[in-house]
């Protein structure tokens, strides 16, 4: 079998991405990964100016705030597996 290109794995890593990332709650969001820090930062307003965060420390991650909006996600870890659960609807939720 031949050896799938490092392209061919991008695409069909962002084609299992859409359908979650279509549901977030804003229509623009900003992605940066720090490979030193193996950490994910997801902004949804730019610049975020967050006055509150919130840990999910379960998930390792942290939700950013600006009053009850959410503007931001930090994925600690970001390489580490997550364990995916099932939500109330049926949905895997990560």
């Amino acid at each position: 079998m031949a050896k799938r290109t490092a392209v061919a794995q991008t695409v069909d890593d962002i084609s299992e991405a859409v359908p979650h990332l279509i549901r977030l709650p804003e229509r623009k969001a900003w992605i940066d990964y720090d490979e030193e820090a193996d950490v994910l930062y997801i902004s949804l307003k730019r610049p975020q100016k967050a006055t509150d965060t919130k840990l999910l420390a379960d998930k390792g991650i942290l939700l950013r705030y600006r009053d009850k909006a959410l503007v931001g996600v930090t994925v600690l870890d970001a390489s580490r597996p997550r364990k995916k659960t099932r939500g109330k609807n049926g949905r895997r939720s990560f």
